[in-house]
């Protein structure tokens, strides 16, 4: 069967498109459909591979996957329990060696040292995706919401470490 130019050029158009959104769901996904902006091309697992992780830190908020942030941005948190963000959340020490051992095995590279964050709220990958052009700033003060470590409120898989945008669902 012969094509003639339309055909071939239709053809071509339908192509590119393809291409082009294969291209955007890759870059934001990772290979198993968990954002993986903040360690840029590290996956960001579930948190539910070390039970006691997930068991002491999901009592407050969720237990944030470790690539989200840098191995000395979870050494300063695990190192400094006693005033976790204004709460004791002190923990035996085989506890803590249990937990920062997981932090550290599976936290991002992306970062030096000097440059660790103490919050994922204060991540340039957080802030770009979380903007004034994208998010209203009025979002935070909802009271489903609240604040913008409650990923839950809009990030209906964030339990499960996948922050897609295609979970995403803004409270009214």
């Amino acid at each position: 069967m012969l094509l003639n130019g339309n055909k071939i050029l239709q053809l071509l158009a339908v192509v590119v498109l393809v291409m082009c959104g294969t291209m955007s769901v890759a870059q934001a996904d990772g290979a198993d459909g968990k954002y993986d902006g903040a360690n840029h091309g590290k996956t960001v697992w579930m948190a539910e591979i070390n039970v006691k992780f997930q068991q002491e830190c999901s009592t407050c908020h969720i237990a944030y996957p470790p690539g989200m942030l840098p191995t000395e941005s979870w050494l300063k948190i695990m190192a400094g329990l006693d005033k976790h963000f204004d709460t004791d959340a002190s923990l035996p020490a085989k506890e803590i060696e249990e937990i920062t051992a997981f932090l550290v095995d599976n936290s991002s590279d992306y970062w030096g040292a000097e440059l660790a964050p103490m919050r994922i709220t204060e991540t340039d990958w957080f802030q770009r995706m979380h903007n004034s052009y994208i998010l209203s700033p009025d979002i935070w003060q909802s009271p489903a919401v609240k604040s913008p470590a409650n990923c839950p409120a809009c990030h209906t898989q964030a339990e499960r470490g996948d922050f897609s945008e295609r979970n995403v669902r803004l409270p009214k």
